[in-house]
């Protein structure tokens, strides 16, 4: 397909990803507006003709909700307006841990989500590192769930540590961190915590052996940071020689850059997926925008995007 066929539109929230994404995918952003009537009602208008394209969509779905429906309404018009394929692309997906009910009388707002995207005019999803790999299955289209292991992978190696280690800060986030194990060759612990309740730990315990190890934390988001915070300094008191924690998506919720400033987490590495809110010599944020235009062209060729995760 002619890359003439191509559109790329960015929601306003992750401007600053898709202007990357289409500076390595070889193009420039189309052209959106977003008008707000007088009570804060939101209307997208796609100023120019998207008849028999391929049409991307960025938009991460991270608060406010108005991200989510900002996504659902480009993509409306979009397909008003005869476009010929539609794609959301999503590099945090927001309500991803609402994936089942895990008390009575709650939603699973990562289905109804995906209901929404569909109902709205998605042809295909593109996401990255959900919170659980099996909402794939709630979406009754293709969904390309790019992992970051691609990202990350490279910077893992530059760091060339001795006596590397991984560690999962909670048994939810065991088997992502085997497969890093396994990739790089090297052995894991796992840090088994509970809760009183959301977002608060109460206590943790370490499985396994760190002392003389160079630990890295892996797991796809960093919300309070209270887990990873609290699994690194128990990882030092272990007798570590250093610990680090890579997550894809950095939420980076309340008073959690103090709190990571404080840790004894040597640096944290995430993705930019989700816009820092400050600047900090800890946190280093590594981008995907090079690993989402080559899907894109990739999903425009109808090439396998397969060899994109490692």
């Amino acid at each position: 397909m002619s890359v003439k066929k191509v559109k790329i539109f960015s929601g306003v929230a992750s401007r600053y990803l898709s202007e990357r994404v289409v500076e390595h995918f070889g193009t420039q952003l189309g052209n959106v507006t977003v008008e707000r009537y007088s009570d804060g009602e939101i209307q997208p208008n796609i100023l120019e003709s998207v008849r028999g394209c391929y049409t991307f969509f960025i938009q991460s779905t991270f608060p406010p909700t108005e991200n989510l429906m900002e996504l659902m309404l480009l993509m409306d018009a979009a397909r008003r307006a005869s476009a010929q394929y539609i794609i959301a692309v999503i590099p945090y997906f927001g309500y991803a841990r609402q994936d089942r009910k895990d008390k009575p009388r709650v939603p699973i707002a990562a289905k109804m989500v995906a209901n929404l995207l569909r109902e709205a005019g998605a042809d295909r999803i593109i996401t990255m590192d959900l919170h659980a790999p099996q909402i794939q299955g709630f979406f009754d289209i293709p969904v390309d769930h790019l992992d970051g292991f691609a990202v990350f992978e490279p910077y893992i190696r530059e760091l060339n540590l001795d006596n590397l280690l991984f560690a999962a800060p909670d048994l939810g986030s065991v088997k992502r961190v085997r497969t890093y194990a396994s990739r790089f060759g090297a052995d894991m612990v796992i840090c088994d915590k509970y809760r009183k309740r959301a977002n608060e730990v109460a206590g943790m315990t370490l499985i396994g052996d760190v002392k003389g190890k160079n630990v890295i934390l892996v797991d796809d988001m960093i919300d309070t940071g209270g887990t990873l915070c609290a699994a690194g300094d128990l990882i030092m008191e272990n007798g570590a020689l250093s610990v680090r924690a890579m997550c894809t998506h950095p939420i980076l919720s309340g008073n959690a850059y103090d709190k990571i400033e404080k840790s004894q987490l040597k640096e944290l590495i995430v993705c930019d997926t989700i816009p820092l809110k400050k600047e900090t010599d800890k946190i280093k944020a590594l981008s995907v925008a090079p690993l989402f235009a080559t899907t894109f062209k990739y999903i425009v060729e109808n090439r396998s995007i397969s060899s994109l995760f490692g």
